[in-house]
């Protein structure tokens, strides 16, 4: 590995270490669980994708198992399943009735928690 591959990779996982920490601080600090989904599935993506493409700098020259290919699908993977998951958790979180923290409110209705169907028929 030479320097400029070494620095690479150097760069990329300091990059995902600090993502990865924000999205950690962010999880602890936040008040509710929109914002919480959001700094974690946000920052944590970032982070794990840096790491991911410094496996694929480490590894890709000398790589007779894959393991760069390998990065590359797990970064793809990334990209897909965590806004995927985020949705989800946001939409059950909302279904639960979880309200948001502060002066916050749902677009288009004014309120902090929109009705359920069960609510809006009486």
């Amino acid at each position: 590995m030479n320097t400029i591959h070494a620095a690479l990779v150097a760069l990329f996982i300091a990059i995902g270490t600090f993502f990865l920490l924000v999205g950690t601080i962010g999880l602890i600090r936040l008040p509710d669980v929109y914002n919480r989904m959001h700094a974690t599935s946000k920052a944590t993506t970032l982070g794990a994708a840096s790491l991911f493409l410094a496996g694929t700098i480490y590894f890709a020259p000398s790589a007779p198992g894959g393991a760069g290919l390998t990065s590359l699908v797990g970064i793809v993977f990334l990209f897909i399943t965590v806004p995927t998951g985020s949705h989800v958790i946001s939409q059950a979180a909302e279904r639960m009735g979880v309200e948001f923290a502060g002066d916050a409110v749902w677009p288009d209705t004014g309120e902090s928690r929109p009705e359920s169907p069960d609510e809006s028929d009486e």
